[in-house]
C-alpha cells in the first residue's frame, strides 16, 4: 500500500471542510450517525475509539462504494483506518492528512484520506475520502503532452533532455562506468518543401520520418524531436566507438525517397555526434557539444564528431560576433578595392569593393572568418548596407576630387542569406540616392547559391536591381550549381569566372577548357566576362586570347585603400591621355 503524510499540503481540501464540520454539528447516536453522513457529499465513515480500538459504527454509500467496494478491489487495506486514528490520538493531534495510491497503472487509483477527532471522554473519528485520481491523471497527461511532441510521439527538447538526464543518472548508479554518444540530425531543404507543397505535407514528411526512425531504433536508445526538422538520439557506446555506426544507421533510413501524395521527395541529412562520460559529463554539455558539431556537419556535408577544436572555433565566431558588431556601430572597418583591368585595351574598368576588418587584438581578419559569423548572426545585414553606402560615396568623393565624371564602376559584393533577410532593393536606392550617383555605377556580384533556393523570387530581386540601373554579375561562376536554364532567364550583366579554374588555366588542360567553356557560353548570351586570380602576364595574355573581358588579380594591383585606389585611378586616366 503506497500511503504518505500530507498533513501540510490539504487544509483547503474537502476532507479538511468535513473535519472542521463535524466538530461543530456531528451526531451523538448511530441512527443519527448514519442520517448525517448521508447528507455528505463525499465518502465517510464515524469510528468510535475506546480502549479496545477503534470501530466503525456508521457510513455512508459513498464510502460504502469508494472504501469497502472500489478501493479494496484496488488493493486498499480498510484496516489501516484503525491505525491511522489511533496514531492520531497516540500524537494527541485533532486531525491528520494522508494519502493512498495504488500500484496499477492501468486504472491507478488516488485517494485523500482525512480524519479527525471529536466527541470527550469517550471520542469518535471520521475517516472521509475523496477520489483525486481525475485530477492526478489531469496533471500526468497534461505533463505528458508538455514533454512530447504531438506530431512525431518522440519527446520534444524539454522532454528530451529530461529524458536523457534520467538515464545518466542511472548510469551513475551503477558500478560500471558508461558512456553515451549524443547523434544529432538536421533534414536538409525541409523549408524549401514546406513552400513548395505546404505546411500539411511538410508535416506528413515529417511523421513519415519518424516512422522510419523508429523502425531503426534500439530499445537501449532515446529518441527526441528538438525543433521543426532537427532530430537526436540518445545512446550507449563503449570505449568511445559506434557514434558513427550509429549515424550510418540513420543516414541509411533515408536511402529510399519518402513518398508525399504523388511526389516522391529524397531526404538527405547533416549528422553530428558528441561522446560524454556518465561520471564526468553534463549530459545538456554534451548536447551542445553536439548542436556544435552539426553545424560544421551542414558544411562539410559529412558526418562530424565534437573535438575540443570544434568547441574553440564555436568560442572564436562568438567573440568575432561580438567584436564584429561593435565594429560596426563604431565604424572601425574599411573598404578596400582591387581593379578590374580590360585585357583588349589595358584600361582601368573600375574597381571591386573589399570588406577589411583591422581588429585591434587580431590584426587583420580575413573576410572568409568573419562574413560567415556575419551571415549567421544577421549582422550581413547592416554590413551589407554599410558597404553599399561606402562604396557609393567613395565613387561620388572621387568625381568631386577630379572635377568630371570618372568611367568606372564599383562591383559590391550581395551575400545569398543578405537577399533573404533584407530588402536589397531599396537598401541599393537608398545607397545610391544618398551618394547622389546613377545605379549604373555600381556592379553587384551574386553567387549561384543566391539562386538555387528560390530563383523565382531571386529573379523578382534582380528584376527590381535592374530597374535601378544596376549592373549585375554572377561571382564565382563554375563552382556551383550552373543551372544554365536559370542563367538565361535571369538578368545578368556578367559572369565572373573563379581563380580555382584561372591560376593554374595554363598548367591544367582541364581548367582551361573549363575557362574557355564560360567564355564561349558568355558571347553565346551577349555576357561580359571578369577572370579572377590573375597573377602573371601569361595567363592575361591567353585570357585575352580567348575573348575574357575583364581581368582581376595580383598581377594588375592588390586591393587599395580607397586613397591609394584613387591614386591609381589617377595615374592611369593620366597615362590614357598622354
Amino acid at each position: 500500500m503506497k500511503m504518505w503524510d500530507i498533513n501540510q499540503n490539504s487544509h483547503g481540501s474537502p476532507a479538511s471542510l468535513t473535519s472542521k464540520l463535524v466538530q461543530r454539528t456531528a451526531p451523538g447516536g448511530d441512527a443519527a450517525s448514519h442520517a448525517w453522513l448521508n447528507s455528505l457529499p463525499i465518502a465517510a465513515s464515524i469510528y468510535r475509539v475506546d480502549l479496545s480500538g477503534a470501530k466503525r459504527i456508521a457510513t455512508n454509500p459513498l464510502f460504502d462504494y469508494l472504501a469497502l467496494s472500489r478501493a479494496s478491489a484496488a488493493g486498499f487495506d480498510t484496516c489501516c483506518f484503525n491505525d491511522l486514528i489511533l496514531e492520531m490520538i497516540a500524537q494527541d493531534r485533532q486531525e491528520h492528512f494522508y494519502r493512498w495510491r495504488s500500484d496499477d497503472k492501468v486504472q491507478p487509483l488516488d485517494l485523500e484520506i482525512s480524519v479527525s477527532r471529536f466527541g470527550g471522554d469517550e471520542p469518535y473519528a471520521l475517516v472521509s475520502l475523496v477520489d483525486r485520481t481525475a485530477e492526478v491523471q489531469g496533471k500526468v497527461n497534461l505533463r505528458r503532452e508538455m514533454m512530447n511532441d504531438s506530431l512525431t510521439g518522440f519527446a520534444n527538447r524539454i522532454g528530451f533532455e529530461e529524458r536523457i538526464g534520467e538515464a545518466v543518472d542511472n548510469f551513475r548508479k551503477s558500478e560500471v562506468e558508461r558512456e553515451f554518444a549524443l547523434v544529432v540530425f538536421d533534414l536538409a531543404r525541409f523549408s524549401r518543401i514546406n513552400e513548395s507543397v505546404g505546411v500539411l505535407a511538410g508535416d506528413e514528411l515529417i511523421i513519415t520520418v519518424a516512422k522510419r526512425l523508429m523502425s531503426r531504433l534500439r530499445n537501449s536508445e532515446i529518441i527526441g524531436r528538438l525543433g521543426g526538422n532537427e532530430f537526436a538520439l540518445f545512446a550507449p557506446v563503449e570505449n568511445g566507438r559506434g557514434a558513427g555506426s550509429i549515424a550510418e544507421r540513420i543516414v541509411r533510413a533515408f536511402d529510399d525517397p519518402c513518398k508525399l501524395s504523388n511526389l516522391e521527395i529524397k531526404i538527405d541529412c547533416a549528422v553530428a555526434a558528441a561522446l560524454g562520460n556518465a561520471v564526468d559529463d553534463d549530459p545538456m554539455d554534451v548536447l551542445r557539444h553536439a548542436q556544435i558539431a552539426l553545424k560544421r556537419a551542414k558544411q562539410t556535408k559529412k558526418f562530424e564528431l565534437f573535438s575540443s577544436d570544434n568547441l574553440d572555433r564555436a568560442l572564436h565566431r562568438f567573440s568575432l560576433e561580438t567584436d564584429l558588431r561593435r565594429a560596426l556601430e563604431r565604424d572601425e572597418l574599411e573598404l578596400h578595392y582591387q581593379p578590374l583591368i580590360d585585357l583588349e585595351s589595358g584600361k582601368l574598368n573600375g574597381f571591386e569593393a573589399l570588406a577589411r576588418w583591422n581588429h585591434p587584438l587580431l590584426g587583420m581578419v580575413s573576410p572568409l572568418d568573419f562574413i560567415p559569423v556575419a551571415e549567421e548572426s544577421g549582422l550581413i545585414v547592416p554590413l551589407g548596407r554599410w558597404v553599399l553606402q561606402k562604396a557609393s560615396a567613395t565613387i561620388a568623393l572621387w568625381e568631386r576630387e577630379s572635377g568630371s565624371d570618372l568611367p568606372i564602376r564599383v562591383s559590391v559584393n550581395l551575400s545569398a542569406v543578405q537577399l533573404l533577410r533584407d530588402d536589397v532593393p531599396s537598401a541599393v536606392e537608398h545607397a545610391i540616392k544618398a551618394a547622389g550617383i546613377d545605379g549604373d555605377r555600381l556592379t553587384l556580384e551574386l553567387t549561384e547559391s543566391a539562386f538555387v533556393d528560390d530563383p523565382e523570387g531571386a529573379k523578382t530581386v534582380l528584376d527590381a536591381l535592374k530597374a535601378l540601373n544596376t549592373n549585375l554579375a554572377m561571382d564565382d561562376f563554375g563552382t556551383g550549381y550552373s543551372n544554365l536554364a536559370y542563367l538565361q532567364k535571369l538578368p545578368i550583366d556578367v559572369l565572373k569566372i573563379d581563380r580555382s579554374f584561372v591560376s593554374d588555366m595554363l598548367a591544367n588542360k582541364d581548367n582551361r577548357a573549363i575557362v574557355s567553356t564560360i567564355l564561349s557560353l558568355a558571347s553565346a548570351l551577349g555576357m561580359k566576362t571578369t577572370a579572377e586570380g590573375i597573377e602573371t602576364q601569361a595567363v592575361s595574355d591567353e585570357l585575352k586570347g580567348l575573348g575574357c573581358t575583364n581581368g582581376q588579380g595580383y598581377y594588375y594591383a592588390r586591393p587599395l585603400t580607397a586613397d591609394a585606389a584613387y591614386e591609381f585611378l589617377s595615374a592611369r586616366k593620366a597615362s590614357a591621355t598622354n
